[in-house]
């Protein structure tokens, strides 16, 4: 057993080695033309026979390896998110460095026959898998699969946090901003594991937590917790006034509280402000809780296409080690939450020692037979 997990630690070791060279190496260019194998497009026509657009020939044998299933051995596909254009400059540029990867996902697979999938995950969205496949949409013509979103992704890139989710129910949130605002929090829970604990707390004249029965205490991310809390979402409606300091002082002292406890992830703590607005800067706040040592970051979302309390929301993010978003639709808010996850994962970035991440067994039907 210990040989066996030695072996899929150093496989992994070889691909960050060789992703972090190939990176180096590569110099980003915004004219950046390339044609990749895109898994959902290739060996794809159009009405009239012709090749489409990033759906070349890609060579498929069953491989009874991989549970019969049409594999290419020799290369690698590319999947992008489904809101993400296929030839952003971003993606393009990333993927055309991570070619590099092939020669080490094969050379791994020859030097571990027992290696199923490999995966590389980029924090610009585009997924690299191989053996290479081919992509089919659900019944509802759509894939809906991000790997930022997925368990193994979300381990690896942070460290287990704790994290309090404020959302404004102001009169000023009715209508489409509140549900932008739900769809938010949502995608937040999305990107929460099982070692890190939560809770949301709804504000405006007064403190609501979203799960009356938790008030004043953080819960487990796993799905069934999870899956409760967007439930309660559902209830929320927009009244009144938002009075976000009394909220700030809730969630620092909820954080502070449940730290001291010992129960809750002893590493990261983060408040996630959903509004459509800040009236002021709350220093004094922060000064109160948070500073000097600034161990709570502060991850603003801005709801709505209104700009006038942008700065103010922009301050409390740069004060406190966070990253302030806007998120103006609903087709924003999934691009628009994930960027959190770049701030925490600077520390790791940063460590020259890359320590490896093991997580539960992963197993995903995203990728359906036709």
């Amino acid at each position: 057993m210990e040989e066996m997990f030695h072996k899929k630690a150093e496989a992994m070791r070889r691909l960050v080695e060789a992703a972090e060279e190939a990176h180096l190496q590569h110099e980003e260019d915004p004219d950046l033309q390339y044609e990749y194998f895109n898994a959902v497009l290739i060996n794809e026509a159009d009405e009239q026979g012709n090749t489409v657009e990033l759906g070349k020939e890609f060579i498929l044998e069953p491989n009874d390896h991989f549970n019969n299933l049409s594999v290419n051995l020799s290369l690698s596909v590319v999947q992008v998110p489904t809101n993400m254009y296929n030839k952003d400059s971003a993606i393009v540029n990333g993927v055309y460095w991570s070619e590099a990867l092939n020669k080490v996902f094969v050379d791994n697979f020859e030097r571990d026959p027992t290696l199923i999938w490999q995966y590389f995950g980029s924090a610009k969205g585009f997924f690299r898998q191989y053996p290479g496949v081919k992509w089919h949409s659900d019944e509802h013509g759509v894939i809906a699969f991000d790997c930022r979103n997925r368990k193994w992704y979300i381990q690896a890139a942070t460290s287990p946090k704790d994290v309090v989710i404020l959302v404004d129910v102001s009169g000023s949130m009715k209508g489409l901003r509140l549900t932008i605002a739900r769809q938010t929090v949502s995608s937040i829970l999305d990107t929460l594991g099982d070692d890190d604990f939560f809770n949301i707390i709804a504000y405006n004249e007064e403190i609501h937590y979203v799960e009356p029965c938790l008030n004043g205490t953080l819960v487990q991310a796993d799905k069934t917790n999870k899956d409760h809390f967007r439930e309660h979402l559902d209830k929320l409606y927009a009244k009144g006034m938002g009075m976000l300091g009394n909220a700030l002082t809730e969630a620092f002292t909820l954080l502070n509280d449940f730290n001291q406890t010992g129960r809750g992830s002893m590493c990261s703590q983060a408040i996630m402000l959903v509004t459509d607005g800040a009236t002021q800067m709350y220093d004094s706040v922060f000064a109160k809780y948070n500073w000097p040592h600034r161990k709570v970051r502060i991850f603003p979302y801005l709801i709505g296409r209104e700009s006038a309390f942008a700065d103010n929301l922009k301050w409390m993010a740069c004060a406190n080690k966070g990253y302030f978003s806007q998120i103006s639709t609903l087709a924003d808010v999934q691009e628009n939450v994930m960027r959190y996850l770049h701030v925490l994962s600077r520390p790791k970035v940063i460590d020259h020692e890359h320590d490896t991440i093991w997580t539960e067994a992963y197993m995903d039907d995203t990728v359906s037979k036709p």
